[in-house]
């Protein structure tokens, strides 16, 4: 290995603002159970689908409707 590397003529990652970040959340094991079934049957892990689910309704700008009222 060198002492010393020369970075002055290095570029910036395009990539990097596409990276993820780790978060921690709290879901329900039901949500959790329909994940990892709906990933056996299409072969892409369960943390991939949820994340691709999430993807689609912040691309689609999906809002949720609640209703409080009982």
């Amino acid at each position: 290995m060198r002492k010393e590397y020369d970075f002055s003529k290095s570029v910036k990652n395009p990539y990097a603002k596409h990276l993820k970040k780790q978060v921690t959340l709290r879901l329900g094991v039901d949500v959790i159970d329909y994940f990892k079934q709906l990933s056996t049957e299409t072969g892409v892990p369960y943390q991939n689908l949820i994340n691709l689910y999430l993807q689609d309704c912040a691309k689609s700008n999906k809002k949720l409707k609640l209703n409080w009222a009982s």
